[in-house]
């Protein structure tokens, strides 16, 4: 559960339920789902909050797009949904100019949890996974193929922000955190 606990449901399940210091209201976290974590420091790289996280949806709508999938944004509501279900999810913390937490991206899981609660403190609120729509796709592969997209998006952003010195522009860290 994020820092927004006003009107949140918490659930009635055995599940594990931790507070954590991100935006937004409650999630799930499972085995057959990816994390992104981003740790970028906005100041150095001149990067807005709201265009990090404007990139890192864009990421998952193209990755969607290049395997046929229509994903799109909802105003007020971050994430990315395809055929109105939340397939990503996005929960960052900006403290001191620097980014923590970050995406997560059904794979391949378990949705029946999001059951017991409001996802991202949105009632009614139906998940969805990659595998709905690509039923032999591995998460390996996903991986890889979403990183690209984060690579290019935050190169793009760097090699076209003339403030940065050439450098600067290749160091920002993204880590892949494998739940089991």
């Amino acid at each position: 559960t994020g820092l927004n606990k006003k009107d949140l449901k918490l659930p009635n399940s055995s599940i594990p339920h931790i507070y954590v210091d991100r935006g937004g209201k409650i999630t799930f976290h499972g085995p057959g789902q990816i994390i992104f974590y981003f740790l970028i420091n906005l100041n150095k790289n001149k990067l807005s909050i709201r265009r990090l996280v404007s990139g890192i949806e864009n990421c998952i709508v193209m990755y969607l797009k290049n395997k046929k999938i229509i994903g799109k944004l909802k105003k007020n509501a971050p994430g990315i949904y395809v055929d109105e279900k939340k397939i990503a999810s996005i929960g960052l913390r900006l403290k001191k100019g620097y980014t923590y937490h970050g995406l997560s991206l059904n794979v391949n899981m378990n949705l029946d949890p999001f059951l017991d609660i409001d996802p991202c403190g949105y009632k009614g609120l139906k998940m969805s996974q990659l595998e709905d729509y690509l039923p032999k796709i591995s998460q390996s592969e996903v991986e890889k193929e979403v990183l690209e997209q984060f690579k290019f998006f935050l190169g793009h952003w760097m090699r076209n922000n003339k403030e940065l010195g050439r450098e600067k522009t290749s160091r920002i860290p993204i880590k892949i955190v494998p739940i089991e």
